[in-house]
């Protein structure tokens, strides 16, 4: 990537990070006056390695199918090929663009955040190249998400002979899920949990148990609501103990009126012969932090398709070219004014 980038005009450099190094690319604007363009991205995806010896990359009937190829890739490959378009016509973009690829944005990005909140500062809008939704428009919002660990933690013992001696952390733990299921179905909130684990033998009180929760939040209010409740939770029997861990977090990003970034690209579409529209995500993603915050954020600008996290996962080779060239023009033509004058 960082080669394919740095051979449209882009200077890199890596970031270390504890899943893989992040990439921080930056692209000379024609007036460096002004505010500088942040698009943000990730190069991992939810995928394991091996997936790809028997789920090989195939492209049949148009479509390109493999593990990653729509969250994220191919958004990636169509910021290049718009940075090589501008290239290949002799033109910069009209601001300095900055990119984030971050390493570890599928696990909520618990490093990568620190280098897009660092970019954050004087960036004049925010472009997320996660891809749109399936009928290709962009995503004007999106919901909060939390990962919460939860471990319990109760006391071993033989399961035949001293059962009256152990406390089952097994137990506990599904105790605690139902409860949390009752926390977690507040208005604004969902939850999946993802993953559970525990004990050790079938002839051992368990010792210890955790669970990997995934929360869903249409509203900031129901996010800090939710992990309160899951911050006080207490052990249910004599002997357990609960520890609640927040593993990443992401603020949720309401959806605006007006949205004059939405209105630009719309136009820059219609001027390139495309329809274009936007709504708001349940996913959440690099974008819900700047989102967040009230700057100018879109996202969806990867490639057109389906089936992200799923065996079915593709992306529709006739959209790639349409979404570069609207990519470009939206690097090389000025933004307009994006906030009011009373947004400073």
């Amino acid at each position: 990537m960082s080669a394919g980038f740095s051979a449209t005009g882009a200077t890199a450099r890596r970031e270390p990070g504890p899943a893989g190094d992040h990439l921080v690319l930056e692209w000379e604007g024609q007036d460096e006056t002004l505010p500088h363009l942040l698009i943000v991205g990730h190069h991992d995806t939810v995928w394991p390695v091996g997936t790809l010896a028997d789920w090989p990359v195939t492209e049949q009937d148009g479509l390109l199918s493999g593990p990653g190829v729509v969250d994220m890739k191919g958004g990636l490959a169509i910021l290049e090929g718009a940075f090589a378009l501008l290239a290949d016509l002799g033109q910069r973009p009209h601001r300095a663009v900055r990119l984030v690829v971050v390493s570890d944005e599928e696990v909520g990005s618990p490093d990568g955040r620190r280098l897009v909140e660092r970019q954050l500062r004087g960036a004049a809008a925010v472009l997320g190249l996660e891809p749109p939704h399936p009928d290709g428009r962009l995503k004007t919002a999106r919901r909060g998400s939390t990962r919460v660990r939860l471990t319990v933690t109760g006391r071993e013992a033989h399961a035949g002979n001293d059962a009256h001696d152990g406390v089952s952390a097994v137990d506990e733990l599904v105790d605690q899920l139902v409860v949390v299921r009752g926390l977690a179905g507040q208005p604004g909130t969902e939850l999946n949990a993802g993953r559970i684990s525990g004990g050790s033998r079938a002839n051992v009180v368990a010792g210890r148990a955790e669970a990997e929760l995934g929360l869903r939040f249409s509203t900031v209010e129901a996010q800090r609501r939710t992990l309160d409740n899951l911050a006080r939770l207490t052990a249910l029997r004599p002997g357990a103990r609960v520890r609640t861990e927040v593993l990443s977090s992401r603020p949720a990003w309401p959806e605006r009126t007006g949205n004059p970034l939405l209105r630009h690209v719309r136009s820059l579409a219609a001027v390139l012969g495309q329809q274009l529209d936007g709504g708001p995500a349940g996913g959440a993603g690099d974008t819900n932090l700047p989102g967040s915050r009230g700057l100018p954020t879109l996202d969806g600008f990867g490639a057109v398709g389906a089936g992200a996290h799923a065996r079915h996962e593709h992306i529709r080779l006739d959209q790639l070219a349409p979404r570069i060239a609207l990519l470009a023009a939206l690097l090389a033509v000025p933004l307009p004014r994006l906030r009011d004058r009373t947004e400073g």
